[in-house]
């Protein structure tokens, strides 16, 4: 454990840093940000495959949730509200009138307690007390970090003492040649539908065949084909990919890849295998400008992909997804692993 930094209400912000010979992760207690993570080339050569900030004071400047996690609920919810066992709830809007990622503050604002901490494992905590951000009931989260073999294991648990929603995932920015750009990454998707959304970014309800579109991930594709496909209404939109895929599962709840990205010039493979049953594929759309990256120099556009493992977004509004729904009395899990591999050339 080392000191990153002080908040601005001298709350100290510490920085941990797991490694098991093949992997080198670092973590914050502020927003249990992965800030950095080392993983080796084809040739064995390391280099940081995360986008992120060299000081505290850039974290908190920050507006495109570098490597945090995001919460109450992930993504976005129409118009900053929900209804639930007939009880409307508003919520903090910080995206227009939506809710975007749990609010203006939060998780990843918030400042996360340890409570184990080894050589491989990190595990941090933090309560969000009811009425945070609008949601209703105290909510009890635990995230475990773990290193096991090539692969960063991350396993969320939570409880609440009142009818809430939930929806928990890490914001990581992937970039694994670490030459400042995603275009000629490849990436597949283990999905045959996606969840198109209107002018807000909010999802339409609609479940919509990948076939024939530039969603089609299910062989690889080069992303930069992809991200300026122009011709279709939804990339043009978003700039690129911002949507989230419906996951092919065997069964609800069981560990499935959701991707694979690869870089074919470092031979670095990325493998994300979730129990969600979506995943947000973000390209990096809006990355231009903010403060400077770890490289010195502003992160511009598709710098970085982030692969978020989640429920659908705005689920409370859309009684055919999937349930965030969780009950006193229940417990919500969720695991995620990043599988590193290479490729030979």
């Amino acid at each position: 454990m080392t000191p990153f930094g002080i908040l601005p209400d001298s709350r100290t912000v510490d920085a941990f840093t797991l490694t098991n010979g093949d992997l080198t992760v670092r973590i914050l207690t502020l927003g249990g940000i992965i800030q950095s993570l080392l993983a080796p080339d084809r040739d064995g050569k390391h280099a940081d495959v995360v986008l992120g900030f060299a000081t505290l004071e850039d974290y908190l400047q920050d507006t495109e949730s570098h490597g945090a996690l995001t919460g109450r609920y992930a993504n976005r919810i129409a118009g900053g509200r929900f209804t639930l066992d007939g009880h409307e709830y508003r919520l903090s809007q910080n995206a227009g009138i939506d809710t975007l990622h749990g609010g203006a503050h939060g998780f990843n604002r918030a400042l996360w307690r340890v409570e184990d901490a080894t050589a491989k494992s990190l595990t941090l905590s933090h309560v969000s007390p009811d009425g945070d951000q609008g949601f209703p009931g105290a909510l009890s989260v635990t995230v475990a970090y773990t290193l096991a073999d090539n692969a960063l294991q991350i396993d969320f648990q939570a409880t609440t003492d009142a009818p809430t929603v939930l929806n928990l995932c890490n914001h990581a920015y992937w970039d694994l040649g670490g030459r400042g750009s995603i275009l000629d990454h490849t990436l597949r998707v283990n999905a045959d539908a996606f969840t198109p959304m209107n002018e807000r970014f909010i999802v339409t309800g609609e479940i919509r065949d990948v076939t024939g579109t530039p969603f089609d991930f299910r062989a690889p594709a080069r992303l930069e084909v992809r991200v300026k496909d122009r011709a279709e209404p939804q990339i043009k939109l978003a700039g690129g990919v911002d949507h989230n895929f419906v996951l092919r599962h065997r069964a609800p709840g069981d560990l499935t890849t959701a991707a694979i990205l690869a870089d074919d010039i470092s031979g670095r493979v990325l493998e994300v295998q979730t129990t969600e049953p979506g995943l947000q594929v973000y390209t990096g759309n809006s990355l231009r400008g903010g403060p400077n990256g770890k490289n010195g120099a502003p992160y511009p556009r598709w710098s970085g992909i982030a692969l978020e493992t989640q429920h659908f977004p705005n689920s409370p509004n859309e009684p055919s997804f999937p349930s965030t729904v969780l009950r006193p009395g229940e417990t919500f899990p969720s695991q995620t692993r990043f599988r590193f591999t290479t490729r030979a050339r």
